[in-house]
């Protein structure tokens, strides 16, 4: 969890230093292009736009969504670009850790005038043991 916890600080170190350069405006996939390659240069293991599938009621849905990044094979971070942040932009992240049974996560909001308002770390207290 430690080494989950350092991540997360980096990821935050970096999108307030590229917020406080570049500001709000630019497309979701422009910042998670600039966060991903920020990170990458910092020597993390990065995962964009990854496809994930999951199982329900004996059912499986392949492909049936994608998370934004994917940090050292266990931070989830959804990036939004967007004037405020929704209820739904964090139940949204919340069931995306519930689903891939990950402890943490990190909803990030380019969009705003500032990063403070538009940050929110999103903890998963249903990870099921095996």
């Amino acid at each position: 969890m430690v080494e989950l916890e350092a991540a997360a600080a980096d990821v935050i170190d970096a999108a307030l230093m590229i917020h406080r350069r570049i500001g709000p405006g630019l497309l979701e996939s422009a910042h998670e292009a600039i966060l991903a390659a920020e990170l990458t240069r910092r020597g993390h293991q990065i995962s964009r736009q990854q496809a994930i599938s999951f199982a329900f009621n004996g059912l499986r849905f392949d492909n049936a969504f994608r998370i934004d990044l994917i940090v050292n094979l266990g931070l989830i971070v959804e990036i939004k670009s967007v004037e405020r942040l929704a209820a739904v932009h964090t139940k949204q992240l919340l069931t995306y850790l519930r689903l891939m049974e990950q402890p943490l996560g990190l909803l990030i909001n380019f969009g705003g005038e500032t990063l403070r308002e538009g940050l929110k770390r999103v903890v998963n207290n249903h990870i099921f043991a095996p």
